[in-house]
């Protein structure tokens, strides 16, 4: 829309808006990616037999039982499975098994077929399989470790239909297609030699750990050892959500000022970000497992813990874009498939070290999360960049080239009907629209396990 001298530019509405119409879809699409990705981890808790060598050892190691005075109705004809501590592990780790293989694919599909139907496929397809969970648990083990892995399959489709939907822009879509075999291979050799790349590699590793680790094994801490039953779990598990939802807020808003109020430069303000989202979580995590039996500072601490854990959506969770924003799409899928790696060991170990449930073993549990996210702190921290990357730098150099050489020939062809200036520029506010919808998206996203949670803890009682 061409304007007056002087007229200001129209800004795009708070409210009704097609970016925030897309990021509400984006929000629902991620709350049933979460939905249908935790509900086994609070299920879990009902579907086995009690720990009888917890229940004939009741020391003081373990919390005493809550005493509840509402009569809450249990369904009393659901099958128990007598699935011991290292096979429960595995189940709960099953999911990362497909969800990992997916990692590059799903992008690919998500160029060649959409965004649209990739995401459609990966919701009906998860779903079924979540639907498939009792009949598979009946059958065996196998049968149920297969179909989560599946459910694993369908959801990075999901991840990456959303995406897909959230970068796709028309402009630059017209001006990158009409000179697609014009752009350089992607440098594989310096990306992979790059510290900053693997600076958020490490980053995203260490507070995946942590955050699998509680997001599967939550419930199975506030039963076994806080004593808290199945309404109080599901409440109590959702509690910490909630928390970092709030958190992811109001960190981008102040990551936001800070740069561009305050002139922070961008790698200042990742790296504090990042580090308190991940050494405030180990502090209070390890103090969690310190307080004994009591059970308002031992929540308000794992409560704590989680929400601080927002700040990393304003630290490395979106440094892939300031280093290589041409290649982001492809950071994210190296990114991301380290940092699966956690969801597939975390449940596994973790329940191998808490064969008795005591709170000493629960200890070990945390000290090695925590440990593991300061490593992950520190190593961001020397070795993190703001600043777009040497071998990034060329491509958005030849992309420019083509976006200036299409919109010539589109101005010899459709003079009048396109804008010259719109057309030129529209690489630039592609990524401009590209990083603030990823900034939406990772804001967002964590909203969903709170809410997962809660309709969880109603619907766990039946």
């Amino acid at each position: 829309m061409e304007r007056k001298e002087g007229e200001r530019m129209h800004e795009v509405p708070a409210c009704c808006s097609a970016r925030y119409n897309l990021a509400l879809l984006a929000c629902f699409g991620f709350f049933l990616l979460y939905a249908l990705r935790v509900n086994l981890s609070v299920a879990l808790v009902d579907m086995v037999e009690p720990n009888t060598s917890l229940a004939k050892n009741v020391t003081s190691n373990v919390c005493p039982e809550h005493s509840s005075t509402i009569n809450v109705p249990r369904n009393t004809t659901g099958e128990k499975y007598s699935w011991d501590a290292d096979t429960q592990g595995w189940i709960l780790g099953s999911f990362f098994y497909g969800y990992i293989i997916t990692q590059i694919p799903g992008g690919y599909l998500a160029s060649k077929i959409g965004g649209k139907l990739l995401l459609g496929f990966g919701i009906f397809g998860t779903s079924v399989f979540t639907l498939l969970t009792p009949l598979a648990a009946n059958l065996g083990v196998g049968y149920l470790i297969a179909v989560r892995a599946l459910e694993g399959l369908g959801e990075l489709c999901i991840q990456c239909g959303l995406l897909g939907l959230l970068h796709w822009n028309a402009a630059s879509s017209l001006v990158f297609h009409m000179q697609l075999s014009t752009q350089k291979s992607v440098p594989w050799r310096p990306m992979l030699e790059s510290l900053p790349l693997w600076a958020i590699v490490v980053a995203h590793f260490s507070y995946n750990w942590t955050f699998y680790t509680l997001l599967t094994l939550l419930p199975t801490y506030m039963n076994e050892i806080l004593r808290f039953d199945a309404q109080e779990n599901g409440f109590l598990s959702a509690l910490p959500y909630f928390g970092c939802w709030l958190c992811i807020i109001l960190s981008g808003q102040i990551a936001d000022y800070l740069r561009e109020k305050q002139n922070f430069s961008t790698v200042c303000v990742r790296k504090c970000f990042t580090l308190i989202g991940m050494i405030g979580p180990a502090v209070f995590l390890v103090a969690a497992g310190f307080i004994g039996c009591n059970y308002a500072l031992a929540v308000a601490f794992v409560t704590i813990s989680t929400t601080l854990g927002g700040f990393c959506t304003s630290g490395y969770s979106i440094n892939h874009l300031d280093i290589a924003p041409s290649y982001a799409g492809i950071l994210l899928g190296i990114t991301n498939s380290f940092a699966t790696i956690p969801g597939m060991m975390g449940p596994v170990i973790a329940k191998n070290l808490t064969h008795n449930n005591t709170v000493g073993e629960w200890q070990m549990v945390f000290y090695i999360a925590a440990s593991i996210n300061l490593f992950g702190a520190i190593f961001f921290a020397l070795f993190a960049s703001g600043e777009v990357q040497d071998w990034a730098v060329s491509r958005l150099r030849n992309c420019t080239e083509c976006a200036m050489e299409t919109a010539r020939q589109t101005m010899a062809s459709y003079a009048g009907v396109i804008s010259f200036q719109k057309l030129l520029l529209s690489p630039f506010f592609s990524a401009f629209d590209s990083r603030r919808l990823a900034t939406y998206w990772g804001r967002v996203s964590y909203f969903v396990m709170s809410s997962q949670h809660l309709l969880l803890a109603g619907l766990d009682n039946y």
